[in-house]
């Protein structure tokens, strides 16, 4: 990572756990000044013990375009927006599949990400970026992914278009494989350990994601300005099996 986020002003909408809170304890150090948001205030306390530098969070609720437009009045000026806003819903065989979880699931982040990207224009930078967090279920193909495949081909679908409509802000998206975070907490341990096993196994690198393999691709796009309109796959070549 450059020197280019130095003095930088960064909002992680989805900053306390996972892949967010590693981009911002990355960016953090880095120089940049970061905001994370969750919607937990304990999570959002005890994210900020683990950060360094010029850091700050605030309780917030990403599907409700109310409480995003007065954080983004509060929080002024800002330099670059990451959306790291997700849910658990939306998986399972198509023939079972209930259509109210997939609801639920493009209700959890999907629109929670589009209202983020869309009500930051009046005060993100004209020279910034924002970046969206999707899957790489978006183009990878596995039974039972296909209401999740949906979701987050809907936003990386939006990505280059938002690119040419919004510039010269770049919009890039990352689009993670599997990653050993708290997405992953409904099955139970046991369970949860077997299937990184078998994604493992299925991976060309041998092994399930970390967080901070995301926040280095995540950091990639923030500081280089020469990259926009990418979904960049960070999945350990899993589509590709």
């Amino acid at each position: 990572m450059g020197k280019g986020i130095q003095g930088q002003r960064i909002i992680i909408m989805g900053g306390t756990s996972g892949m967010g809170l590693a981009s911002a304890q990355m960016l953090s150090a880095g120089g940049a000044e970061v905001v994370i948001t969750g919607r937990d205030s304990a999570k959002l306390e005890e994210a900020l013990r683990q950060l360094e530098g010029n850091a700050s969070g605030e309780c917030l609720d990403a599907s409700s375009p109310e409480a995003v437009t007065t954080f983004y009045e509060r929080q002024g000026a800002f330099d670059h927006l990451i959306i790291s806003v997700s849910g658990a819903k939306g998986a399972g065989n198509f023939r079972e599949l209930a259509l109210d979880d997939l609801r639920g699931g493009f209700e959890a982040k999907f629109w929670p990400q589009l209202t983020a990207a869309q009500l930051s224009l009046n005060t993100i930078s004209a020279n910034g970026s924002i970046t969206f967090i999707t899957a790489i279920s978006a183009r990878s193909v596995s039974p039972g992914t296909s209401g999740l495949a949906a979701i987050n081909a809907a936003l990386e679908a939006m990505v280059p278009n938002l690119a040419l409509e919004l510039a010269p802000l770049r919009v890039n998206a990352v689009s993670p494989g599997v990653v050993n975070t708290a997405w992953w907490n409904w099955l139970p341990a046991e369970q949860r350990e077997a299937a990184f096993s078998g994604y493992a196994d299925n991976t060309p690198v041998g092994r399930v994601g970390a967080p901070d393999d995301i926040a280095k691709a995540i950091a990639y796009l923030v500081d280089n300005t020469f990259v926009t309109g990418t979904v960049l796959e960070v999945d350990g070549g899993l589509r590709l099996k």
